[in-house]
């Protein structure tokens, strides 16, 4: 069974220790952190493996997980590499932002590198651990790296994506609209129908159902067929006038509004172009 060693053990760190090791992929063998207290914390939640206080303690492994912060990759792949034999060892991190190739001080030292990013939620290590099957992983890398690590993900549930590493930041952004920017969107009409005198619980109920069958409709129907609304029916004057009346209410709702138009006409000309 190939030795793991864990730099770094997070949330994400932590889960995929504890799963990797239950599945049986990988015996986790040393786990350093910035701490002795908080490796030996790691330890516990994976139910295996010896915490170490610095790099000189570590013992030879097969497979080396860097779960650290994104700004931190690099350095803590510098640091590796200067302390510890790499040739021949598979080296990876879990950014969704950064590619692979934050890896090369490891790869100038012989290792096989490559990142895995778990799309996924960490905010509660042990629900996401218990219920992982299922979990898309973005993957890209060396190919003498992915061919260690696609089974191993393969064993604990997960559901392989390669993607392309020098468009990293690109599919990282995608999550950034599927999630993050949504809600912004979202905030924007509940503070919309709230300046119109709903209160606040009963316009959350409004936008609810809209939400979620526009939501579900992208999901089934593609994109461009989901679209409805003004800009999907070409009633640019509503939308116009739509613009107006929130810059005046609030400028910056009015020109998220406003740069919004341009992307939605786009997606009705597909729309269109399509039930052609």
């Amino acid at each position: 069974m190939r030795r793991l060693n864990l730099i770094g053990a997070g949330h994400v760190g932590r889960v995929l220790g504890k799963l990797l090791a239950e599945a049986g992929s990988f015996t986790v063998q040393d786990v350093l952190t910035r701490s002795l207290e908080s490796a030996q914390l790691a330890v516990d939640f994976i139910g295996s493996g010896r915490a170490v206080a610095s790099h000189t303690a570590l013992r030879e492994a097969d497979v080396i997980l860097l779960a650290v912060g994104d700004d931190q990759i690099a350095p803590a792949c510098a640091a590796l590499a200067a302390a510890v034999p790499l040739h021949g060892v598979i080296v990876f991190h879990c950014s969704g932002a950064l590619a692979s190739s934050q890896l090369e001080a490891a790869r100038a030292a012989g290792a096989f590198v490559a990142s895995v990013h778990p799309i996924r939620s960490f905010a509660d290590p042990a629900a996401v651990a218990a219920q992982f099957g299922g979990t898309f992983c973005g993957v890209e890398g060396d190919a003498a790296a992915l061919d260690i690590l696609a089974p191993a993900l393969h064993d604990i549930g997960a559901r392989s994506v390669a993607i392309d590493a020098a468009a990293k930041t690109v599919y990282h952004a995608a999550a950034v609209f599927a999630s993050n920017y949504l809600v912004t969107v979202l905030d924007a009409a509940l503070r919309a129908y709230q300046a119109a005198g709903v209160p606040e619980e009963i316009a959350r109920q409004l936008a609810r159902p809209l939400a979620q069958e526009s939501m579900d409709n992208v999901f089934r129907l593609g994109a461009a067929p989901a679209l409805s609304g003004p800009v999907a029916r070409g009633d640019m004057a509503t939308v116009a006038r739509q613009q107006q009346a929130l810059a005046a209410w609030d400028a910056a709702t009015g020109a998220l509004y406003q740069a919004l138009v341009p992307a939605t006409q786009d997606l009705a000309r597909r729309k269109r172009g399509a039930v052609v």
